[in-house]
Parts: C-alpha cells; sequence; structure tokens
C-alpha cells in the first residue's frame, strides 16, 4: 500500500472501507497516526455519511492525559487481500486517523524526502 506525505508533512495513504461487509466500498484517504493505538478515527460527520452503526462507547486517554467517553462503530476495512472488521472512533476532527491496531504485523516507510509512504 502506497500513499504520499503533503505540504504539511502529514503521512496519508487511500483505505477502502465499507459499512457493512458485502455493501459498496467507498475510498477515504487517513492521515497515519502512530500515537492512536486503535483502528480509525472518523470525523463525527464521515461517521453520519457512511452510516456507520455503532458499536458502545469507550473510554480514552488523550495526548494531554484527560480520560473522555468517545462512542465507537464499526465498519469494514480491505487491508491486505482481506476485509477485516475495524473498530472506529467519532470525533470532531477533520482528517480521519489510521492507528497502530491496523499496522501491527506491517512495516511503515515514510520517506519525506521523497514524500512517500508505504505500508507493507
Amino acid at each position: 500500500m502506497n500513499g504520499r506525505v503533503d505540504t504539511f508533512q502529514r503521512a496519508l495513504v487511500d483505505v477502502v472501507v465499507h459499512r457493512a461487509k458485502f455493501e459498496p466500498p467507498r475510498v477515504i484517504t487517513v492521515w497515519v497516526d502512530t500515537a492512536f493505538n486503535g483502528f480509525l478515527v472518523f470525523p463525527q460527520e464521515m461517521i453520519e455519511e457512511l452510516g456507520l452503526e455503532q458499536e458502545a462507547a469507550t473510554e480514552a486517554i488523550l495526548a494531554d492525559g484527560s480520560r473522555v467517553t468517545l462512542e465507537s462503530f464499526i465498519c469494514y476495512v480491505e487491508w491486505f487481500g482481506e476485509v477485516v472488521p475495524a473498530q472506529v472512533i467519532g470525533n470532531n476532527g477533520i482528517l480521519p486517523l489510521l492507528g497502530t491496531e491496523l499496522l501491527a504485523k506491517r512495516k511503515l516507510v515514510v520517506d519525506y524526502i521523497a514524500g512517500v509512504v508505504s505500508i507493507s
């Protein structure tokens, strides 16, 4: 899987997601966030647009140490030849994030000089 580094030095890749396992796919550009140990974070507006089903509420500790309760949803991601279920956390951000749960057992290379991202 290949991506790019944008002008703000963000590592971006396109992922294919499905609302349900056998529903039509949608390609979403996500920002690779190695400080987030979950699967995905989507803006609440995107979650509503995709019609994702709420899974549960989950407690999280933010970078500043504060605790918050976040709603979680389920989607399916095409990930290296498989369609896998992934938890999506809803937030008020602008860009969707991809966390380390999907990067586990993968190699991430971000080449800022060439402006390319590779996950293998």
